[in-house]
């Protein structure tokens, strides 16, 4: 950092010391810049330079532009002489004007984001927005999961319990296919997931203990079983009070080629069914919503239910 002196030499040139003064508010452009001071891009950047080899500010490229901030962390004699430089000054029309040509740019920003997040209020899930996915939500999601105990209840490959193992507890996985359980082994044990074990099981007759999960997940499985009551009454079994159940399936449909295609046994379930099985395996708070619609034939919903064990 350079001696209080040469700061002060710093300081004696009028358009650094507004340039300081506008930086102390708001990392700004080098465009806006030339916007609120009214003046050309070369003279600007020539100006900022010399305050950046000072040690004074900071830059930094995003895209084509570049923007300047005031240095971070600056020693608190340098800041206090920054400070009473910009503060004996602050009352000449030039800073009035500058303080008033930022408040404007600073609402441009403001309305350009305005402006476009007005055009797509509504349309935002149907077009393509950077960096929005399922993928990328699901693992924001993922670090809400406490440390619990799970139970994937016709897990197959467990692709949900691979990434619930990341932050669960424990998570059991069980199916009734011996090679869906030898394959989703092979796939915990590549990704040292030693908290995920696999069961070989009937979701109608769960190889768990009573009361021995905090939350257990029949997700597009219940459509496979042959009683489903029996299979939402084995969830509710294996759950500890408080436990919840989340069940995620296919609404009734009319695609016939359902059980020859995916050996489905049921063609889905209405909202009140799914609601019933809940109810009648004791289960309370229960609630059943659609939570998707394929925008492809035959238009596939999905419904979520969860219930919670007294």
């Amino acid at each position: 950092m350079n001696p209080s002196w040469d700061i002060f030499k710093l300081l004696s040139d009028p358009t650094r010391l507004r340039l300081l003064s506008l930086l102390m508010r708001e990392e700004l452009s080098v465009g806006e810049l030339e916007e609120i001071l009214g003046m050309a891009q070369s003279r600007i950047s020539s100006q900022l330079a010399q305050l950046r080899q000072a040690e004074l500010v900071n830059d930094r490229r995003e895209g084509k532009k570049s923007f300047y901030s005031l240095r971070p962390h600056l020693p608190a004699r340098t800041l206090a002489l920054l400070r009473a430089a910009t503060e004996t000054v602050a009352d000449l029309s030039e800073l009035a004007e500058d303080r008033e040509s930022l408040d404007r740019a600073l609402a441009k920003r403001r309305a350009h984001q305005e402006q476009y997040f007005n055009l797509i209020a509504g349309k935002l899930g149907k077009h393509h927005c950077p960096g929005r996915s399922w993928e990328a939500i699901g693992h924001l999601a993922l670090r809400l999961i406490p440390r619990i105990t799970v139970a994937d209840l016709g897990a197959g490959e467990g692709l949900v319990s691979q990434l619930l193992a990341r932050r669960a507890e424990k998570v059991w996985c069980i199916d009734n296919s011996p090679r869906m359980v030898e394959v989703g082994t092979e796939l915990a044990a590549r990704n040292g997931l030693a908290n995920l074990a696999y069961k070989l099981g009937d979701i109608e007759s769960v190889p768990l203990p009573d009361k021995s999960v905090d939350l257990a997940i029949l997700s597009q499985a219940l459509h496979h079983a042959q009683h489903p009551q029996t299979a939402v009454n084995e969830a509710a079994r294996i759950l500890r009070p408080g436990g919840q159940l989340l069940v995620l399936d296919l609404k009734e449909h009319g695609f016939e080629k359902a059980r020859e295609l995916y050996a489905d046994v049921w063609l889905g379930f209405k909202e009140s069914a799914l609601h019933g099985f809940l109810k009648k395996a004791g289960l309370q708070q229960v609630e059943v919503t659609t939570v998707a619609r394929e925008e492809q034939e035959p238009f596939f919903e999905t419904l979520l239910a969860s219930g919670t064990r007294a």
